[in-house]
């Protein structure tokens, strides 16, 4: 089944970062997102397997299994590039504030990460510690890209068909309920994803009392640490001064 097909079925739709979720899923097919830049054979291989693959160009992630789960895949040749250009953490913070289950996929044989380039071992491994404990983000590793379709495929039927969830489609930007409104506005703020605007108002109770909350307060939601909050802090406090 194509993406026009699917992109017209009728389903509930939640925004999540100006991303929808579609509750309706092609009948009896496992679908998997795959980001339209991700050229190798792995998209091949999950179509092998009897999963609809649908190529979007894809914001944030390489791969969306459903509605909360999200994969950055990475050979080890381009994890130690995005260490040396700095663009890993970036990508981490992205999928984890989209995303309630963001995955990082790593391929390939472990121990060449310390061979293939000229970066630090304890750099690799400060970094490998930093995804895994600071972000939450769990680390997968497979050999080869038949391997990881693998993997990719059945993380997706796992959660299409146990936990019966949607899977992320695009479409346009749109806010319906005051509750869509009030997540809408607190998305705004500096690194605050949908799934954190919905743990302030789940712990504030209202965007008022957000915006008035100071830095310690805002501390203690999940997901927000010092940084995070003196940032929302600060922007909601600063004097507007015009150039």
């Amino acid at each position: 089944m194509g993406s026009e097909n699917l992109d017209h079925q009728q389903g509930q739709e939640v925004e999540v970062k100006n991303v929808f979720i579609q509750k309706t899923l092609p009948a009896g097919k496992i679908t998997v997102f795959v980001d339209h830049r991700e050229n190798n054979m792995v998209p091949n291989h999950i179509r092998d397997l009897g999963a609809v693959v649908i190529l979007k160009q894809l914001k944030v992630a390489d791969f969306i299994c459903s509605d909360r789960v999200a994969i950055e895949k990475k050979t080890c040749s381009d994890f130690l590039q995005s260490i040396i250009n700095q663009r890993i953490f970036k990508q981490i913070e992205e999928i984890s504030n989209s995303f309630d289950r963001p995955v990082l996929l790593l391929e390939g044989n472990p121990e060449m990460l310390f061979f293939e380039r000229q970066v630090h071992p304890n750099t690799i491994r400060g970094v490998l510690s930093s995804i895994a404990i600071d972000y939450k983000v769990p680390i997968l590793w497979t050999s080869n890209s038949k391997e990881t379709a693998g993997m990719i495929y059945w993380i997706a039927k796992r959660e299409q068909d146990h936990e019966k969830r949607g899977i992320q489609i695009r479409a346009k930007t749109r806010t319906e309920t005051l509750q869509d409104q009030q997540e809408f506005i607190l998305a705004g703020l500096p690194a605050v994803s949908n799934v954190l605007s919905k743990r302030l108002l789940e712990h504030f109770g209202s965007v008022k009392k957000i915006f008035n909350a100071k830095q310690e307060k805002l501390m203690k939601v999940e997901g927000i640490g010092e940084e995070k909050a003196k940032k929302i802090w600060e922007l909601l406090n600063s004097k507007y001064e015009k150039d």
